[in-house]
């Protein structure tokens, strides 16, 4: 690689942002914003969004997408090269820019639209997508005057991780470097293994196992094909944390809760004792994780408020940077050097207001019938909340990248300031719970937007693309996803359900917790404050509280294959001997296929609900039962399968 021309953000990471000459210069002139990138990046914007949601409504967990959909970019506009016309380095980073704006989208969606479904709450599907795209758009339009400083003026000191990644892999295409066959495979591999699995039912997605000596402590495996990816993906160390959450639940809570439920402690913790004499272990487990699910609650909310809490800093910073930088270039004209020129602010001024008066004006935006007073309240507050937290959210992941990004953490916040007020205001009954949880989706997205729009934002400063033109394009993702997004959403809801024998959404049952503990004053706090007690001793022990927490609050079985795939991860890559060239292609390798599990895994899952919706049932397929008390062994032996392909993947004969 030539490292003058910055194809390797290694070979300039300390070179300040007004010196960096990007791969496509100021002078030169390449294709950039066209339809068929518009076109193709919202296609892979729809698909890798679905299958975010699902992932997401399932455990509780997203990736970013912005790898995966650069690949598949250069990949498709390759294959298609005789049909559409070659396709500049440019070009795919429009059509990768529109795709990724999906996956955030769904992020924002899923950590609070569930809870709705959950209070018996039925929204429409246009209410959905309506705040969907007041919280994208507001996400996106925030973003345009801290560009130049987060991006260019911070280059070096906020290296935004995905978006660097994401240039990589779009200039090494341009050389001849990586390929798609890893994501396509993972993909291929993922559907098949689901449709086998959940459409003809050839084997069990869980099995447990119990474990000896201890009272109703057992072990399971979840055997998606999803999570598997996502521990790859996450690696070892935090992948390990999340496990040993889990198996504290499992090994160490249920068996101290079935303690105090049959002695005559129990009322330190428990309101009244449990009765489990003669029940089969599924029924125990129900009433079980009843209690665990309020200890999750409280460590999840609590490791939420830590991680905020310490970023602080960032976060004043960040909104007074924010502010003078909207400030300072309010009234300036276009800037006329291609790499340094916006959208417009006055119009994206002009812009965020219409926006925040749709909010208002709209019926049914925030509820169903609510009063105008309400609107405009809910109004205010998720436009001024959304600009806080928009900046907030596009610095920390210029340091942590987005799957680190504390979104929940920002929409408790925004659920308990709301809360507080609604319950001031006497606005306690449904609707009031309704408007507050869709005050904090707009938020939600919006966060999440900022953080995909700024790396988009990075991999385009390195590349060399016009800003404005990135822009654009994250608006089109918005505005093209958010129905399907919405759809996919109402589609998983009707034929999985939220809940706990459907799709577990488990961060829209922290927030449903949240507004129902400030609004009806009736939370469960002596279990609340055990999970918050396991999220501060995690802090204090160095240990990231947030991922810690999450394993607590989910189910060791989700758990278990994501360990088991940062455990691959782990060992691949120590077989390398510290060649660091070596561990980061074998890391590239693994983390495309892995990403093509969780696409694959969602996108089936999706297809199999779509059909369950228009045939009127899900598939009946053959059963696991052929296999009997093997059943166990059929799941764990399948599984195996999987985790080998995922080591193989990561080897060098497959990377071309």
């Amino acid at each position: 690689m030539n490292e003058k021309r910055g194809l390797r953000p290694e070979a300039y990471e300390e070179i300040p942002g007004d010196q960096y000459i990007p791969y496509v210069a100021e002078g030169e002139q390449q294709t950039e914003f066209t339809l068929k990138a518009a076109i193709l990046g919202s296609l892979f914007g729809i698909i890798f969004g679905a299958a975010n949601a699902y992932l997401g409504l399932r455990v509780g967990l997203t990736i970013s997408t912005s790898i995966p959909i650069a690949v598949m970019t250069v990949a498709v506009f390759g294959a298609l090269r005789g049909v559409l016309g070659p396709a500049s380095i440019l070009e795919s980073n429009i059509a990768k820019t529109a795709g990724s704006a999906s996956s955030s989208l769904a992020s924002g969606l899923i950590f609070t639209i569930p809870a709705l479904f959950l209070w018996g709450f039925s929204p429409s599907l246009l209410q959905v997508t309506l705040l969907a795209l007041a919280g994208g758009i507001l996400g996106v339009l925030y973003m345009v005057p801290l560009r130049r400083f987060l991006i260019k003026d911070e280059h070096g000191r906020l290296p935004y991780p995905e978006g660097t990644a994401s240039a990589e892999v779009l200039v090494a295409a341009e050389v001849g470097g990586a390929t798609a066959r890893n994501v396509f495979t993972g993909m291929g591999v993922a559907a098949a293994y689901k449709w086998l699995m959940d459409g003809l039912l050839l084997f069990k997605d869980t099995f447990w196992i119990h474990l000896p000596i201890i009272k109703r402590a057992r072990i399971g495996v979840d055997i998606s094909p999803a999570l598997l990816g996502v521990g790859y993906i996450l690696g070892f160390r935090i992948s390990l944390i999340m496990v040993a959450g889990g198996l504290l639940a499992s090994v160490v809570l249920v068996p101290m809760l079935v303690y105090l439920g049959e002695s005559s402690v129990y009322h330190w913790l428990l309101d009244e004792p449990l009765q489990l004499e003669g029940l089969s272990d599924a029924e125990v487990w129900r009433i079980l994780k009843t209690y665990i699910r309020y200890i999750g609650a409280g460590a999840v909310a609590t490791a939420g408020f830590i991680t905020l809490f310490s970023s602080i800093p960032t976060m004043v910073k960040s909104f007074r940077i924010g502010v003078e930088q909207f400030r300072a270039r309010l009234d300036k004209v276009k800037d006329q050097k291609r790499l340094d020129r916006d959208l417009y602010l006055p119009r994206v001024a002009i812009a965020v207001l219409v926006v925040a008066l749709a909010m208002i004006v709209i019926p049914h935006m925030f509820g169903d019938s609510e009063p105008f007073s309400m609107r405009l309240v809910g109004g205010i507050f998720a436009t001024v909340f959304a600009f806080f937290f928009v900046t907030v959210s596009a610095r920390i992941v210029g340091l942590v990248g987005v799957s680190s990004n504390p979104t929940s953490g920002m929409v408790i916040a925004t659920l308990l300031c709301v809360s507080l007020l609604f319950l001031m205001l006497g606005w306690t009954d449904l609707l009031g719970k309704v408007a507050a949880l869709c005050i904090g989706t707009v938020v939600g997205v919006a966060a999440s937007i900022a953080g995909d729009t700024s790396q988009d934002m990075k991999t385009g400063f390195l590349l060399g693309a016009t800003p404005y033109k990135q822009q654009i394009a994250e608006v089109i993702g918005v505005l093209a996803t958010a129905f399907f997004i919405a759809c996919a959403i109402f589609l998983l809801e009707d034929q999985y359900g939220f809940g706990p024998d459907g799709l577990a959404a488990p961060q829209a049952k922290v927030m449903k917790l949240v507004i129902d503990g400030v609004i009806d004053q009736n939370i469960p706090w002596p279990l609340i404050l055990l999970g918050a007690a396991i999220a501060i001793i995690a802090h204090l022990l160095k240990v990231p509280a947030l991922a810690f927490a999450v394993g607590v609050y989910l189910s060791v079985a989700t758990m278990m294959p994501i360990f088991v795939g940062g455990l691959i991860r782990k060992i691949v890559e120590s077989r390398q001997k510290g060649d660091n060239d070596k561990i980061r292609q074998t890391r590239e390798r693994g983390v495309l296929f892995g990403s093509g599990l969780v696409g694959g895994d969602g996108l089936m899952g999706v297809c199999i609900a779509f059909y369950a919706g228009i045939v009127g049932q899900r598939p009946v397929g053959l059963g696991s039962a052929w296999s009997g008390d093997l059943t166990w062994l059929v799941s764990l032996g399948v599984f195996t399968a999987l985790s080998y392909l995922l080591t193989r993947s990561t080897r060098a004969g497959n990377r071309k």
